[in-house]
């Protein structure tokens, strides 16, 4: 009886360092369950190349420019095509692993984990299975940050400062060069983070730490 083999599993990968996105190409290049159909730089590259292709994996980082990994998987709720997505990342926070499994993730590794590991998650969350590494509850507790404001990545705080100054969301979109979908996704992020639902919210929010 003739064995059909597996088809391939295809893969888009996004990271912010070139090293790691050449490593990328090289380990799924060299293992025949996998297509590696393209990378990008950020996050907001990674929502454009899904407007224009199919995969059944997304490989992200945690901290990546204009969309960040957080901003990535809440863009994704909104979709029904979406891909499953496994953050891979050398962030040490241990509350991040939780945060990926909150906002729909399918998997967490971690860039000290070996070669196989990473492989081996990738393809565990291709076959419809979740895979995330045990959670220390006591240490997440510690890692909670004293301040709203320490929660937000350096360029959250970038738009926040934006905010405060009165600008719009035309302003920022330009005073990034990015675009105005992708300023009001960073915003919907603060907004969740300071837990504000309005630009005022945040903008007293920043005042009363700065």
């Amino acid at each position: 009886m003739e064995t059909r083999a597996r088809p391939l599993i295809d893969v888009f990968v996004a990271d912010k360092s070139p090293l790691v996105r050449m490593a990328m190409k090289t380990l799924l290049g060299h293992d025949s369950r996998f297509n590696l159909l393209g990378t990008a730089e950020d996050g907001e590259l990674f929502m454009r190349a899904l407007d224009k292709l199919t995969f059944r994996v997304g490989v992200i980082g945690w901290v990546m420019p204009y969309m960040d990994g957080a901003a990535v998987l809440k863009a994704l709720q909104e979709r029904t095509d979406a891909p499953r997505v496994l953050v891979y990342t050398g962030d040490p926070d241990p509350a991040i692993p939780r945060r990926v499994m909150d906002l729909g993730g399918a998997g967490f590794c971690c860039k000290s984990e070996s070669p196989e590991r990473l492989l081996a998650a990738i393809d565990t969350v291709a076959r419809g299975h979740m895979t995330f590494p045990y959670t220390d509850v006591a240490r997440m507790q510690q890692a909670r940050p004293a301040s709203p404001l320490d929660a937000l990545t350096a360029r959250e705080r970038e738009l926040l400062a934006c905010l405060a100054e009165g600008q719009s969301n035309a302003d920022i979109a330009r005073h990034f060069g990015i675009s105005v979908h992708t300023v009001k996704f960073h915003l919907k992020n603060v907004f969740g983070k300071l837990d504000v639902s309005n630009r005022a919210g945040a903008v007293a929010a920043f005042l009363a730490e700065s």
